[in-house]
């Protein structure tokens, strides 16, 4: 027969101490059950989330826009960040014009973090652009911040892309 929790329980909280051998009580947590089942990402109080795992920075790639956008009279970037941690990195864009001394502004736009079966988050960021924009466009950067984490940036030159 399986273990069915009841629908409200308590978590207690414990820490083991290899120098004393003994466990402790640190904090009781009330949890309620999900869904039918009792998951490891537990919520807390009113909307707060427990993430467990350690301090992940994530991959950062850059991709250009495509002939047939540019033809159209658009350039969309995206930013694609792969396995970090925790969920809440942002990912923003600098660009800069092609003497490197002033910023080009375009439309931005975000996804929300996505967990991955291995634990970690992937998160996209888009940049749109005119095809005239792009074309005075010197490079651009993607970053992801987080907290006191280092920044994480990649940067994409125009000139690296096989369009002009």
């Amino acid at each position: 027969m399986a273990f069915i929790p009841p629908a409200e329980f308590t978590v207690l909280v414990l820490l083991f101490s290899k120098s004393e051998s003994c466990v402790s009580l640190q904090s009781e947590v009330f949890v309620r059950r999900l869904n039918e089942f009792v998951s490891l990402w537990y919520m807390f109080g009113g909307g707060t989330r427990l993430d467990v795992g350690s301090d992940t920075r994530p991959a950062l790639k850059v991709l250009g826009p495509s002939n047939k956008e540019l033809e159209n009279g658009k350039a969309t970037l995206m930013c694609v960040a792969n396995k970090g941690f925790p969920s809440d990195w942002s990912l923003s864009w600098k660009t800069s014009d092609s003497s490197g001394s002033s910023s080009i502004r375009g439309e931005e736009s975000r996804t929300p973090g996505v967990l991955q079966n291995d634990g970690l988050y992937s998160w996209s960021s888009t940049l749109t652009l005119t095809a005239d924009q792009w074309g005075k466009v010197g490079s651009v950067t993607c970053e992801a911040t987080q907290g006191s984490q280092t920044l994480v940036s990649e940067i994409l030159r125009r000139d690296q892309c096989s369009q002009s």
